[in-house]
C-alpha cells in the first residue's frame, strides 16, 4: 500500500468522531439534494412524455366539400413539425363522446342532431416540441387557413406547467448549493484539525525537504475517501427511500401514474465523483488556509 494512503487511513482511524461527522454531513448532503434531482428526473421525463404526446385539433368549418378536405390535409401536413393528420368526421367524434361518457350517454340522445364539427387530429415529430413557441407558431399557421374555425390543444398548459417546473428546479439548485457549501466547510474543518494534530510531524517533513505534494497528499486522500463514503451511504438510502415510497404509491393509486425510475448508472457515478471533488475542494481550502498561516 502506497505510504500516501497508509498515512490517510491512520488518520481517518484516529480522527473517527471528526470523521463520522464529515461522513454524516456529506450523506445529508446526498440525501436532500438527491432527493430534490430524483423528484425533478421523474417529473421531467413525464413532462417530455406529455410533451411528445400532444394532440391538436383542428375543427372545420361546417360545408367543406371532400375534395376541399383532402386539400386542407395535404396543406396541413406540409407544414413543418406535423408528422401526421387523421380526420375525423363528426358521426366518429359523437360515437367516441357516448363511449366516453358510458354511464350519462343518454343525454345525448335527445340532440336535434350532430352539434360537433369535423375535424383533423394531428401528431407531430419530436422537433416540433423544440424551442419557445414552436407549436403555438403551427396552430396560428393552421388557423389561419379558410378551412378551419378552431385549434385547440394542451400547449397552454404544459408551458403554465413548465414555468412553475422550472421554479421548483431553481429552488433545488440554490439547496443543492447550501448543502453542497456545508459539506465543504465540514470537510475544511476536519482536515483543518488533521493538519492541526500533526503539526508537528508536517514541519519536521518540510525541515527535511519533503515536497508539498508528498505533505499534502495524504489529507487530500482521507477528504476525497470521506467524500466517497459520504456519497455511497447517501445513495444507498436514497435508494431504499425510494423503493419503499415508489411501491407505496404505486400500489395506492393502482398503476394510475407512469412507473417512477431510480437516478440512471451514470448519474449514480457522477454523485460519487461529485462527492470526492466536494472533498477535495474542502480540502483545498483548508491547505490554503494553513500554508498562509
Amino acid at each position: 500500500m502506497p505510504p500516501a494512503i497508509r498515512r490517510a487511513l491512520r488518520d481517518i482511524a484516529l480522527n473517527r468522531f471528526l470523521n463520522a461527522v464529515t461522513v454524516v454531513t456529506i450523506t445529508l448532503a446526498v440525501i436532500f439534494a438527491g432527493a430534490f434531482g430524483l423528484f425533478f428526473y421523474n417529473v421531467n421525463g413525464l413532462f417530455l412524455d406529455w410533451q411528445r404526446g400532444i394532440r391538436m385539433m383542428v375543427y372545420l368549418e361546417d360545408g367543406i366539400s371532400d375534395a376541399q378536405r383532402l386539400d386542407l390535409k395535404f396543406r396541413i401536413k406540409t407544414i413543418a413539425g406535423v408528422a401526421e393528420a387523421v380526420y375525423i368526421s363528426r358521426a366518429e367524434a359523437l360515437e367516441t363522446l357516448k363511449t366516453q361518457l358510458q354511464q350519462q350517454s343518454g343525454v345525448l340522445d335527445h340532440l336535434r342532431g350532430n352539434p360537433l364539427p369535423d375535424a383533423f387530429e394531428l401528431t407531430f415529430r419530436p422537433t416540433a416540441h423544440e424551442g419557445p413557441g414552436r407549436l403555438d407558431r403551427i396552430a396560428a399557421e393552421i388557423e389561419a387557413l379558410p378551412e378551419v374555425g378552431q385549434v385547440l390543444y394542451a400547449q397552454q398548459w404544459l408551458q403554465r406547467f413548465s414555468t412553475i417546473f422550472n421554479l421548483f428546479k431553481l429552488v433545488g439548485y440554490g439547496l443543492g448549493g447550501i448543502f453542497g457549501l456545508a459539506a465543504i466547510l465540514i470537510v475544511a474543518n476536519t482536515i483543518r484539525l488533521m493538519i492541526y494534530n500533526r503539526r508537528d510531524e508536517i514541519e519536521i517533513m518540510r525541515l527535511v525537504g519533503a515536497a508539498d505534494g508528498f505533505i499534502n497528499a495524504p489529507f487530500y486522500i482521507c477528504a476525497m475517501l470521506l467524500g466517497a463514503v459520504g456519497s455511497l451511504l447517501g445513495l444507498t438510502i436514497l435508494l431504499a427511500l425510494y423503493s419503499g415510497i415508489s411501491r407505496q404509491i404505486q400500489q395506492s393509486l393502482y398503476g394510475a401514474l407512469p412507473t417512477m425510475s431510480f437516478f440512471p448508472w451514470y448519474w449514480c457515478i457522477g454523485i460519487l465523483i461529485a462527492g470526492m471533488l466536494v472533498g477535495a475542494l474542502g480540502c483545498l481550502v483548508s491547505m490554503k488556509q494553513y500554508l498562509k498561516a
